[in-house]
């Protein structure tokens, strides 16, 4: 894996369905931009924490990015003088990209899924500004069509930061 992912090198990307906006349009693409992202997920400012989705495929996995900058609110108390990015913010952001995978499986688009539980997660790396974290989540199952489990995971410069697995439940 190399040092930063390039994203817009539109000859990079390959075939495959992402339903967007309100269900009715569907785009063949795997990339999908941050208004893209905001028209599948609910999550906004200051608590998106997805940039691009470098690769998607439908009903198993997505491969997201963050950029991650010193001009997030969570940098001026945490830590000053050391700035790192806690823990927390970054299974939510593996949870995002996970998400993505979650709002796209048939017969459940547009329903809002919510953390059910967080397993066997362990921190690797640090995460500090001007790092880029490439996050990978592979859908396990689906129970019920109200469950969904993913293994995510969390990696910088090729090295792994952060992974778990992370349970979902759709809300009514």
């Amino acid at each position: 894996m190399s040092t930063l992912i390039d994203v817009n090198t539109p000859d990079s990307q390959t075939s495959t369905e992402v339903k967007l906006g309100n269900g009715s349009a569907t785009s063949t693409k795997t990339i999908l931009t941050i208004e893209e992202i905001q028209n599948l997920l609910p999550h906004r400012y200051p608590f998106l924490l997805v940039d691009r989705i470098i690769d998607y495929v439908p009903g198993k996995l997505a491969v997201g990015i963050k950029n991650v900058s010193i001009n997030e609110p969570h940098f001026q108390g945490h830590f000053p003088g050391r700035p790192l990015m806690p823990g927390v913010l970054i299974v939510e952001a593996m949870a995002q990209v996970g998400g993505i995978v979650l709002t796209q499986l048939p017969d459940i688009e547009g329903s809002l899924f919510v953390f059910a539980g967080i397993d066997g997660v362990r921190f690797r790396r640090p995460v500090v500004p001007g790092d880029q974290l490439v996050m990978t989540a592979e859908l396990l199952c689906v129970k019920r069509r109200r469950f969904g489990k993913m293994q995510a995971r969390a990696e910088v410069d090729g090295q792994l930061a952060c992974e778990g697995e992370l349970m979902f439940s759709l809300v009514d």
